[in-house]
Parts: C-alpha cells; sequence; structure tokens
C-alpha cells in the first residue's frame, strides 16, 4: 500500500487538471497558433506559464485503484500487476486463468 499522502497529492493534482483544463487548452491554442500575431501569442505563453504547475496533465501519476501501487499499471484495468495476479488467484477476474507448463 502506497503512503496516503502521495496518493491524496495525486488526487489534488487531478482535480487541478480538471479545473484547469479548459482554460490551458484555449492559451496553448492561442500560442501554437501562427495565423495571431507574435505579442498575443507570447501573452498566450505568459499566461499559461502563471497556471500552477501540477494543473498540468503530465504531472498526474497512473496509480492502482486498490493499492496506489505506481509502478507496473496496467491502464486497461487500472491496477498494478501485484493486485491483478492475487484477484486472479481468487477467481474474481472472469475469463484469467493461471498458467502452467
Amino acid at each position: 500500500m502506497a503512503k496516503k499522502s502521495s496518493i491524496m497529492k495525486n488526487e489534488r493534482r487531478k482535480k487541478l487538471v480538471k479545473k484547469f483544463a479548459s482554460k490551458r487548452e484555449r492559451l496553448k491554442a492561442i500560442a501554437n497558433d501562427s495565423d495571431v500575431p507574435g505579442e498575443e501569442r507570447f501573452a498566450a505563453r505568459l499566461k499559461l506559464a502563471e497556471l500552477p504547475r501540477n494543473s498540468n496533465e503530465t504531472r498526474v501519476r497512473n496509480r492502482c485503484e486498490l493499492t496506489g501501487r505506481p509502478r507496473a499499471y496496467y491502464r486497461k484495468l487500472k491496477m498494478s500487476r501485484i493486485a491483478l495476479r492475487e484477484l486472479a488467484s481468487q477467481g474474481q477476474i472472469p475469463g484469467m486463468v493461471k498458467s502452467s507448463w
């Protein structure tokens, strides 16, 4: 189990990303548009830099829904390999069987 503080920090980041997503998208569109005058593009970049760093989507870490583990994360299942193995061994995941040869 991951530290509660790390999990909560990641949740705060997710909230900030959701809160500033539209504003960040609008500013990035202006900053990357070559038809807009250079001064407006520069002003958009400055406003983009003023936004909180944690409002950027790349700051969010994928974590296991069950344990909070940040590594060995399966996106499709939203869990780590260890949690997946435990659930599969208990027969909790339909269609998944233990392989042996």
